[in-house]
């Protein structure tokens, strides 16, 4: 899409909590947390295992890859462990790929017996990035070996939208595009999003499909941005109703602040792989119809009569892996009123 912009210590928690947004019964808070962000290949990974009050002292972590295979588990107590001394598949891997660990803990009770608890932590592999070459509207990947230098793990979240059309929730891909996501979040966490524009709103595309509409400009205008570009990302992550993607100009690695929400599957096909596809609402479907349905002051810029605003966003606890709702898919038009 079109931008016209050039450790800690050990955390563990006490109390149990509901991710009441969603309804969902599962527990919110994190109950593995790592002893700090980035630990370099072949060294001990800490972490701390905390288990909610209830349930019994039998606990394990299963490793998943994206697709929900189950790689490997290991039974633990609470308290620190070595994450790579239970798992030395971390540092054994010949094509390290992005991880889940999730925790499961017994309670006791038959009907909630090895329940997976708190979000999963996102073990991502520290690789040498790939580069990209435009070529005309597309882009071409440059191939050659990718050092593995070590894992970056932190707990999952969701990024939530409040937005003056209504709340937004976009599950994160971390298992598409990495480092994109943690971009994100850091801005996310850091306010960058308080109140910023809806700026561009492409109902229509050419094809006549529902196109996308584009926010992440402090300023407005599509130029703007947070002062730093990271380079574009490979992901399969297709585009349809709900995905979010980076925005860019015409140079690849000129992915800032800015992301669109892709309004169709049908028009936004030709993105696939041209732009940093990195998350998918799982919520507020109706919040996205109404932007897109925004009067605009110049059709053929996008350019809205008064622009939906991001009130504020936020990064929320994921529920545990392989849980939540699935991605959103395009209403209806009956649901569309």
């Amino acid at each position: 899409m079109r931008n016209n912009s050039g450790s800690g210590s050990f955390l563990i928690p006490l109390a149990l909590a509901f991710w009441g947004m969603l309804s969902c019964p599962w527990l919110a808070i994190a109950q593995l947390t790592p002893e700090r962000t980035y630990y370099g290949v072949d060294r001990a990974i800490p972490i701390a295992v905390s288990l909610p009050g209830g349930t019994g002292g039998e606990a394990s972590i299963v490793l998943y890859n994206a697709k929900g295979d189950r790689m490997a588990r290991a039974s633990v107590l609470a308290g620190p462990i070595d994450l790579a001394a239970f798992f030395p598949i971390l540092w054994d891997q010949a094509n390290p790929i992005v991880l889940f660990a999730q925790l499961y803990a017994n309670s006791g009770t038959d009907e909630q017996a090895d329940r997976p608890i708190g979000p999963p932590l996102v073990l991502q592999p520290m690789l040498t990035p790939q580069r990209a070459v435009a070529r005309g509207n597309s882009v071409e990947w440059q191939s050659g070996p990718q050092q593995y230098s070590g894992l970056r793990i932190y707990t999952d979240k969701l990024m939530k939208l409040d937005t003056t059309e209504g709340v937004m929730v976009f599950r994160l891909r971390p298992d598409e595009a990495p480092n994109t996501v943690w971009h994100i979040r850091g801005l996310v966490e850091g306010g960058f999003y308080t109140d910023i524009a809806f700026h561009r709103v492409v109902p229509t595309h050419p094809s006549g499909m529902p196109f996308v509409i584009q926010a992440g400009d402090p300023i407005g205008s599509g130029s703007g941005g947070p002062g730093v570009f990271i380079d574009l990302e490979p992901s399969n992550l297709e585009h349809a109703f709900g995905v979010l993607s980076m925005a860019r100009t015409q140079n690849p690695d000129t992915n800032g602040s800015q992301f669109f929400v892709a309004l169709s599957r049908e028009a936004t096909v030709h993105l696939n792989g041209a732009y940093t596809a990195f998350g998918e609402a799982i919520e507020g479907a109706q919040a996205i119809l109404a932007v897109e349905r925004t009067p605009l002051a110049d059709a053929r810029s996008g350019q809205p009569v008064e622009a939906p605003r991001i009130r504020r966003a936020e990064l929320i606890d994921a529920p545990p892996f392989g849980t939540g709702p699935k991605p959103l898919e395009r209403p209806a038009p009956s649901g569309e009123r």
